[in-house]
């Protein structure tokens, strides 16, 4: 694994969506040869002796890229996190996977844990300040689950916001989608849009979406892939859906939640359209270390909700992190 030197030009900004200070950016490579691009902070406030809040890695959601949570990152930095983040193969500027940049495409969520796995060992171990915690966003939070039992003795604390754990309102049951989808990439249509794509992402709408109830903070995310649009993605091919169905079965498996030791909150959408609710309630009580919080009203990217439903995730966040360190 190759790590390049870090530098502040690999990070974009715009007037209403600024940089925060002091990053540190760079790209490195994975061991099956994926260029991921990440970003590291250092809070400027004080730092308490007798309980560090330590690093918090902050994990996407299918499609996003570091810049969409510059406001977020600057939250975590005023309340005394330091914060580590980056794309996800295929997405934002790290390596993409296919020759048609806008398709959203891996073959395996095995992929993204060694995304995870790099991002850890060659950048927050050496570079950061211990504890690690992390929170993150649909894709990212079942990644999370996914690497858990292999995390716990790095990992201090996790809180999951709107755990892709099963879609939600689409037209077949989900157990059908992955046998369709699976045949199809068996075919050798793996590459394929599940859907036909109809429209680039800096140019989709407001009204309709099933993201965000804040006008105001969808409208900035699509100026700025207006600006950058090499940095968005379309919609996923039939293999990341392929992938998507195994990897949340896998974790629904009886057994695997109550095998999580990391201490862990899942904050709920309550009006989530993307994903189901009620799923990811019922596996946070089978967690024996975990729990969950619902935002009624919520829709499914809550870090960009309105205030009030974003106030009550961050003071999720501030109280459940750092918990208790030794």
């Amino acid at each position: 694994m190759k790590k390049i030197p870090e530098t502040a030009a690999v990070l974009f900004e715009t007037p209403d969506n600024k940089l925060p200070v002091d990053s540190h950016a760079g790209y490195v490579t994975t061991s099956d040869g994926a260029q991921l691009r990440y970003a590291r902070w250092a809070s400027s406030q004080p730092v308490s002796q007798d309980k560090p809040k330590g690093t918090i890695l902050l994990l996407h959601g299918r499609s996003e890229f570091i810049e969409k949570y510059y406001e977020s990152i600057t939250d975590l930095l005023d309340q005394g996190y330091d914060v580590l983040t980056f794309d996800w193969r295929g997405q934002g500027a790290s390596q993409r996977l296919l020759k048609e940049r806008l398709k959203g495409h891996v073959e395996h969520f095995n992929q993204y844990l060694i995304d995870l796995e790099t991002i850890l060992g060659d950048v927050a171990l050496p570079d950061c300040r211990p504890p690690f915690s992390i929170v993150a966003h649909s894709t990212g939070s079942l990644v999370s689950l996914l690497a858990a039992p292999a995390l716990s003795n790095r990992i201090h604390r996790m809180v999951l916001l709107s755990p892709l754990l099963e879609l939600n309102n689409i037209p077949l049951k989900q157990k059908t989608l992955r046998r369709i989808s699976g045949f199809l990439s068996f075919l050798g249509f793996s590459r394929n849009y599940i859907l036909r794509q109809t429209i680039s992402p800096e140019l989709r709408t407001f009204v309709g979406n099933k993201l965000t109830t804040d006008k105001g903070r969808f409208e900035v995310t699509k100026k700025f892939l207006f600006k950058f649009p090499l940095l968005g993605i379309g919609g996923p091919t039939i293999g990341w859906v392929f992938a998507a169905c195994r990897a949340m079965d896998k974790v629904r498996e009886p057994g695997f939640a109550n095998g999580i030791s990391i201490p862990t909150l899942m904050v709920i959408a309550g009006n989530d359209q993307v994903v189901t609710p009620s799923v990811s309630e019922a596996f946070a009580q089978s967690m024996r270390s975990g729990g969950s919080v619902m935002i009624t009203g919520s829709q499914h990217e809550i870090m960009h909700e309105k205030d009030v439903y974003r106030d009550q995730l961050l003071a999720a966040i501030y109280s459940f992190i750092p918990g208790e360190v030794d």
